[in-house]
């Protein structure tokens, strides 16, 4: 079954309905040199993923300038692994897969999927970036290209970029991630609600899109 991710949790109430809805992981971003809504300090993003309850991955999103300012922002936050954003070259990938007590997440484009640090990372975000290597573009990209660039990989790819719930369940026939990762697509509309408020409906119906894609395919 498909697991999922539900990102750029501004608030208890979002880590609340992601864990109701069946979400395997929780994702809080912090400490990006990038405009983006969804950013909390990491004070907040502490406590944020310590009210992700056990059995539930607790993920930082970040796009560290060094390997060491990883580090030290993971030993402040505490969570269970690491998204890292940026083009961090294999070396520094190494230094943090070793000296985090985390897992190490590597978001990368469907171009770069199949590179060289897949073998010092525990999974593979394959995502829709922008120029400076950061997500949350609201961006699909091209899923066939992105299933023939994972095939052979053995470790777990995360499926990003534009998904929704009107969407998802394709995605996951197409490609056969081991999860999928979503933010902007299960948001409220409203701006008045605060940034990256989730809708708790469109989290459950993605959730249960993504987990019955697989079951529903002819």
């Amino acid at each position: 079954m498909t697991r999922v991710k539900i990102c750029g949790c501004t608030a208890e109430a979002d880590v609340e309905a992601a864990v109701d809805a069946g979400a395997d992981a929780v994702g809080v971003i912090s400490d990006v040199p990038v405009d983006t809504d969804r950013e909390v300090d990491p004070e907040r993003a502490a406590d944020l993923l310590a009210a992700v309850p056990p059995f539930v991955t607790g993920v930082l999103v970040t796009m560290p300038e060094t390997p060491e300012a990883a580090v030290d922002l993971a030993d402040r936050i505490g969570p269970d692994a690491v998204q890292l954003h940026g083009d961090l070259p294999r070396g520094d990938l190494a230094y943090l897969a070793a000296k985090l007590d985390a897992r190490v997440l590597r978001s990368v484009g469907p171009a770069e999927a199949a590179d060289a640090s897949a073998d010092v990372v525990d999974g593979l975000v394959v995502d829709s970036l922008d120029e400076a290597g950061a997500g949350g573009t609201g961006q699909t990209h091209d899923w066939d290209r992105t299933r023939a660039a994972t095939d052979d990989l053995s470790l777990p790819v995360v499926l990003a970029g534009g998904l929704t719930p009107d969407n998802v369940a394709a995605a996951v026939r197409t490609v056969e991630p081991f999860a999928v990762d979503v933010a902007g697509g299960v948001e409220r509309a409203d701006p008045a609600d605060g940034p990256g408020r989730k809708d708790p409906r469109a989290v459950q119906r993605f959730v249960r899109q993504a987990t019955e894609a697989v079951e529903a395919t002819p």
